[in-house]
């Protein structure tokens, strides 16, 4: 069974206090700080999520479990695309872009294998999940 102890804000406490010792690895995936800007608050929002990789590039997901509209901080990134994520104990400038239908058929198996539950996600809704590359800048 995964172990969803460790969850939204407590997870970036302890991942942020421990340099990712505690958090980087989580049920046999790995996962990354994302830190977006609110679209409408214009205030700093963290986020744990799972992660890939493609060359330089991180892969992250916008699944939210499958749910018919995308999650809060995709909507931020498409709003603020300068961003930071914390990868273990470094803070990396990335900028984010959605990857076209040609770089999702290729990337979307990369993440499947970080977290096969995508999989149903994408099979449980209308919405195309999106995935985003974070190219550090």
């Amino acid at each position: 069974m995964p172990d969803y102890s460790l969850f939204g804000d407590e997870h970036v406490r302890q991942y942020e206090a421990t340099g990712g010792k505690t958090g980087h690895d989580w049920n046999n995936t790995s996962v990354l700080v994302l830190h977006t800007i609110g679209r409408k608050s214009g205030e700093t929002k963290k986020f744990p999520l799972i992660y890939g990789r493609d060359g330089n590039n991180y892969l992250i997901v916008a699944s939210k479990g499958g749910a018919p509209d995308h999650p809060g901080w995709y909507k931020n990134l498409l709003t603020h695309p300068d961003v930071k994520i914390q990868v273990w104990d470094k803070v990396i400038p990335v900028r984010a872009r959605t990857a076209t239908a040609e770089e999702k058929k290729r990337l979307w198996p990369i993440m499947t294998a970080q977290w096969p539950d995508y999989d149903k996600y994408q099979a449980g809704t209308k919405r195309d999940i999106p995935v985003v590359l974070l190219t550090p800048r």
